[in-house]
C-alpha cells in the first residue's frame, strides 16, 4: 500500500479540523490491515511539521502499535545489504526481523520537507518512530557535496521490487549537485532487467520546474532518463 502527505497535525488547534490528520492515517492503516498488504510505503511528510506536538505523536504511535503489530507472518525478504539502507538509523536493519519486536505489518517511509532533518544531528519525527521499531526511515543523504541514491531490494516469490528512495533536501543544494555529476544511482549487479524499480522522491522536488530561484531554473534531472530506467515515479 502507497500513502503520502498525511501531515499528521494539520490545523490540530482548529476547534472543528483538529482530528481529521489522524483519523486519515487511522483510516490507512485500518484498510492496510483488512487488506493484508505486504507493507505500507510513505511518499513523505508523515507529519505536518518537524516537531509535532506530544499530542500528535502520541496519537501516531497509539495507531502504529494498534495496527502494525501482530502474529501475522511477512512474506518478503530483503536481499540488499540493511546497514547501507537504513545505515542512517541507530538500528540498521528492517524492524520486522528485530528479535525484540513482533511486526506484522512494516512501514517504510522517506521524510519530505514538513518533516525533515534538522539540526546538528540531523534528525526528525521519524527517526523517533524508526527507533521505536515502527517506522523503517530510509532516503537520508548526510553529505553535502555527494549522493549515492541506494536501493532496497525486495522479493516475494517471483516479483522482484528495487525500491530507489530520496528524502527532501534544500532544492539549491540538490540541482548543484545534479550539474555537477554528484549523484549516482546504484543497480542490483544481478540479473538487472527482473527487477521493477520504484523511485520514492518527495513531491514538492518531483515539481521543481514550476520553481525557479537565482541559484536554480528548471529540472534537476531529466525526467524522461528515470522514466525509462524506473517503472514508477
Amino acid at each position: 500500500m502507497i500513502a503520502t502527505h498525511i501531515d499528521l497535525g494539520f490545523m490540530e488547534k482548529d476547534a472543528v479540523r483538529r482530528n481529521d490528520t489522524c483519523v486519515t492515517l487511522d483510516e490507512i492503516l485500518k484498510l492496510a490491515q483488512e487488506n493484508k498488504v505486504d507493507f505500507i510505503l510513505l511518499g513523505g511528510d508523515l507529519f505536518h511539521e518537524n516537531k509535532p506536538s506530544k499530542k500528535t505523536l502520541h496519537t501516531c504511535l497509539k495507531l502504529l502499535r494498534k495496527c502494525c503489530m501482530g502474529d501475522s507472518p511477512v512474506h518478503f525478504e530483503i536481499l540488499s545489504d540493511q546497514s547501507v539502507d537504513f545505515g542512517f538509523s541507530k538500528f540498521p536493519w528492517v524492524s520486522y526481523q528485530d528479535g525484540n519486536l513482533n511486526i506484522s505489518i512494516p512501514v517504510f517511509s522517506i521524510h519530505d520537507n514538513h518533516d525533515d532533518t534538522m539540526g546538528a544531528h540531523a534528525r526528525c519525527a521519524l527517526d523517533i518512530l524508526s527507533c521505536a521499531g515502527f517506522v523503517n526511515h530510509f532516503g537520508c543523504s548526510m553529505s553535502k557535496e555527494k549522493i549515492n541514491i541506494s536501493l532496497v531490494l525486495l522479493q516475494k516469490g517471483s516479483t522482484k521490487i528495487a525500491l530507489y528512495d530520496l528524502g527532501s533536501i534544500p532544492d539549491e543544494r540538490l540541482y548543484r549537485m545534479f550539474v555537477n555529476k554528484k549523484v549516482t544511482m546504484l543497480r542490483s549487479k544481478e540479473d538487472e532487467n527482473s527487477w521493477f524499480n520504484l523511485f520514492v522522491i518527495t513531491g514538492h522536488q518531483r515539481r521543481v520546474s514550476k520553481r525557479k530561484s537565482r541559484h536554480c531554473s528548471g529540472d534537476f534531472y531529466s525526467w524522461q532518463e528515470l522514466k525509462d530506467y524506473c517503472a514508477s515515479i
